[in-house]
């Protein structure tokens, strides 16, 4: 099963929508979508995990490394429909920190834009 839901560009973002674990397979997912978007010049990306309500130590560690790709081309990664035990684990590992959890995928693309 695809990790996957689908990606679509909005102004300029690209969003990714995660379906399912958020574990090793649906980081590399993730990480593939980026770097090829980024390769093509897009350096704002808005990640929806409103299907992924659970993640794993191996998945926030490839968000890790989108986010420090994205600091060298002065990008930006957020986030939105977070489960609330994935907006902790987020908080816990410093992912928010460098990133922004939005309550809506409007208020994100307005921000992002």
């Amino acid at each position: 099963m695809s990790s996957l839901k689908n990606v679509e560009e909005k102004h300029d973002v690209i969003v990714v929508r995660t379906t399912g674990y958020f574990n090793n397979e649906a980081g590399d997912a993730v990480l593939g979508v980026c770097n090829e978007k980024m390769e093509n010049g897009k350096s704002k990306f808005l990640i929806d995990m409103e299907d992924s309500t659970v993640v794993n130590s191996i998945g926030v560690s490839v968000l890790i490394e989108i986010i420090e790709q994205l600091q060298e081309i002065d990008g930006a990664m957020a986030f939105i429909n977070l489960a609330p035990i994935v907006e902790k684990t987020f908080n816990i590992m410093g992912i928010t920190k460098y990133c922004t959890v939005y309550a809506s995928e409007d208020e994100a693309i307005e921000k992002l834009s």
